[in-house]
Formats: C-alpha cells, sequence, structure tokens
C-alpha cells in the first residue's frame, strides 16, 4: 500500500458492505487508470453490524449503519464511504454529498425456502425485519406468520436451516455480489415493489473535498443516480422511516421516468398506491405523489410516517 493512497474509501465490515467496496475500487482504478492499491480500502465495524437481536427500526434506525463512516470522514480518516443506499437516512448532512452511483444492479427480493409467495403452507413462519417485506407478504398472504431475523446473507441462511422461519427474502443484487446467483425464487419487482434505492451502492463524501467528488464523478452512472434521487424524494415526500412500509419502483422507458409507490399499514391490512411521471430535474410529480398516498392513508396508517430519522 503507498504511503499516501489517491483515495481511502471507508466501507462496512461485513463481507456484502466489503464486495460493495471492492466493486467501486475497481471501477475507479478502470476508470482512472491507477493500480488497485492505489485505492485504499477501511473498514470499519458499524454499530448495526453488532446489534443483530432486535429490529433495526427499535435501535436507532439507518444511521446505525452510516454513523462510525460519517464520523471518520468528519475526521479525514477516510475520503469517502461506500454504501448499500437503501441503507442511507433520508436526510443526510449539509457536510456530506452523494457523489456518485454505480450501475444499479437487479433490483428485485428473492423469496429464499419456497418457490412462490402463493405456494408457501398457510400458517408458514416467514423470517423478515423489513416493514416492507412484512407488510407486503401479510398483504398478499394474511394467514402466514411474520417472525424477526436479523443479520447478513449468511447469517439469515443459517437461521433458516436452522429453523427459525420457514421462509425469508433476500435481496438479489446482495446474492449476485456474494457469488450466490441461483438461490431462491426472483420475485418481479413490478409485482413485489422493491424497497427505494434497493440494488444501489452509493459513494459519499465531504461536501467541500473537491478532489474526491472530481475523482468519483468518474464512475457515477447518470440514471441509476437519478432512480436513486427519485426514490430519496419519494421517502421525504412520505416522511419514512425505518417503521415505514414503503416500496417503490422507478422505471425508465424511452426518456419518460415512471415512479409506482405503495405504503402499507404493518400489518399489510392497508394498502395504498399510485404512480407518477417525471423529467430530470423536476421531482415536484414526486412530491405530489406523496402528498397523495398520505392523503388516501386512513389514519393507522398515516401515524407510520413523518419522521425522517430513519
Amino acid at each position: 500500500m503507498p504511503a499516501s493512497p489517491l483515495l481511502r474509501l471507508g466501507t462496512r465490515r461485513s463481507p456484502l458492505a466489503m464486495a460493495q467496496a471492492e466493486e467501486t475500487r475497481a471501477r475507479l482504478c478502470a476508470a482512472l487508470g491507477c493500480a488497485e492499491a492505489e485505492i485504499e480500502l477501511v473498514p470499519v465495524i458499524a454499530s448495526g453490524d453488532k446489534i443483530q437481536d432486535r429490529p433495526l427500526a427499535d435501535i436507532g434506525g439507518k444511521a446505525l449503519w452510516t454513523r462510525e463512516l460519517d464520523a471518520w470522514l468528519a475526521e479525514g480518516r477516510i475520503d469517502a464511504s461506500v454504501h448499500s443506499m437503501k441503507d442511507v437516512e433520508t436526510v443526510r448532512p449539509d457536510s456530506l454529498a452523494i457523489a456518485a452511483i454505480l450501475p444499479r444492479a437487479d433490483k428485485a427480493d428473492m423469496l429464499i425456502g419456497a418457490t412462490s409467495i402463493a405456494s408457501i403452507p398457510s400458517g408458514a413462519r416467514i423470517g423478515t425485519s423489513a416493514p416492507r417485506r412484512a407488510a407486503q407478504l401479510l398483504h398478499a398472504r394474511p394467514d402466514l406468520e411474520v417472525v424477526g431475523i436479523r443479520g447478513n446473507v449468511a447469517t439469515r441462511l443459517a437461521k433458516l436451516q436452522a429453523g427459525e422461519a420457514d421462509a425469508t427474502f433476500l435481496a438479489a443484487a446482495g446474492l449476485n455480489r456474494l457469488g450466490e446467483a441461483g438461490i431462491g425464487t426472483r420475485l418481479d419487482p413490478a409485482d413485489w415493489l422493491p424497497a427505494p434505492a434497493q440494488a444501489a451502492i452509493g459513494i459519499e463524501c465531504r461536501t467541500d473535498d473537491d478532489r474526491t467528488r472530481e475523482l468519483l464523478a468518474q464512475i457515477d452512472h447518470a440514471s441509476s443516480h437519478l432512480e436513486v434521487m427519485a426514490e430519496r424524494h419519494l421517502l421525504e415526500g412520505l416522511g419514512g422511516s425505518c417503521h415505514s412500509p414503503i416500496a417503490a419502483l422507478t422505471i425508465a422507458e424511452g426518456g419518460e421516468h415512471t415512479i409506482e409507490a405503495a405504503i402499507y399499514s404493518p400489518d399489510g391490512a392497508n394498502r395504498i398506491a399510485g404512480r407518477a411521471r417525471f423529467e430530470v430535474g423536476d421531482f415536484t410529480p414526486i412530491a405530489n405523489l406523496a402528498k397523495r398516498l398520505l392523503d388516501d392513508a386512513p389514519d393507522h396508517v398515516r401515524v407510520h410516517f413523518g419522521g425522517l430519522h430513519g
């Protein structure tokens, strides 16, 4: 490792986070024409990785994935942080900028332990701690039971093997990045809407660090960046937090962009859905969509929205 690397990339230590950091480094090396050794990976153990026996929403929300990396950026120990964008809080400090989004991978969820949602036996226990997945599942299959299950991909697969649940969900992108493609059944995102910003890797740096921003701009994927910002704008309009069951899918066709979204009651009994077309540079239709969804939601659903801390 050179005494002074070109860039120091901070990342969580989990296997998936490290795989995402490796992909980021490879893309930077290809774009900048530099050797791998010139991009240093700096792993940190995030709070969210230390606590795995409780739902994320109960122990501090998405900030548990970013807190340590944010501090290291502020202290100058790293130049940039690599994130799974679906795990990044909706409102970020003004001192930080999302400088690049890599080409987005498969947005789909994978169902592990069954061949389809319809084929799951009645009364089966489905492991997930994601409010969106739990609500979507119970909306489609109220006869099933949701049990909390957290941890990285290997941990969740091990818990499934140990019988803690009969089936579970994992992101297709995460499995592919870990070389585990082919596990489970892919759920078509058009029918089973994913989480906002699912399958997107983002790189964040200090807002005033022009040098790093210029380097990261070399690997920014414009259409993926637009999708992620659109879906994060929806989250902001909804006041979405870790407690809020929100699903969204952005589709680009012939120069037009459409975002489909749904919000749920936690028990899945209520589903409020809508869509909006928007143009590059104008997210007003998305803000209007968020308002419509909340206006159409009953009070007992709306109470789960309005907080921007998760």
